[in-house]
């Protein structure tokens, strides 16, 4: 199958200014009026939560993602939604053609990884 095409070069320095971590799902629900959104409530080992609005309803069920590790962009500045302050993004996997191939694939650290660890 196709892949979707490569995004432009990046230089290290580019790539060291993404603070990627790992992420423990410690809640999930759905969001009242929000046709994709799940509301995920996430434990990045800083001594707090974290809430996280993604777009990944379609795929996953709440109940199925609880006490789950992921992977998230950290240093994403806090972006005001309808719904509330999504403040990080998770990181998913998906087809360049979600029609002919769908699916979303939510990033899963090997065990042993712990919140708050920093992929590099």
């Amino acid at each position: 199958g196709e892949i979707e095409e490569l995004a432009p070069e990046i230089s290290i320095d580019d790539f060291a200014k993404i603070d990627l971590r790992v992420a423990r799902i410690v809640n999930c629900e759905h969001v009242e009026g929000a046709g994709k959104l799940l509301r995920l409530t996430l434990d990045v080992g800083e001594g707090r939560h974290r809430n996280v609005f993604s777009g990944i309803k379609s795929a996953f069920k709440p109940e199925d993602l609880v006490g789950k590790l992921t992977v998230m962009v950290a240093n994403l500045a806090p972006r005001k939604m309808k719904f509330g302050v999504s403040e990080g993004m998770v990181l998913c996997a998906s087809s360049a053609d979600e029609k002919a191939n769908p699916g979303l694939y939510l990033l899963d650290p090997m065990p042993g990884a712990t919140p708050g660890m920093r992929i590099r």
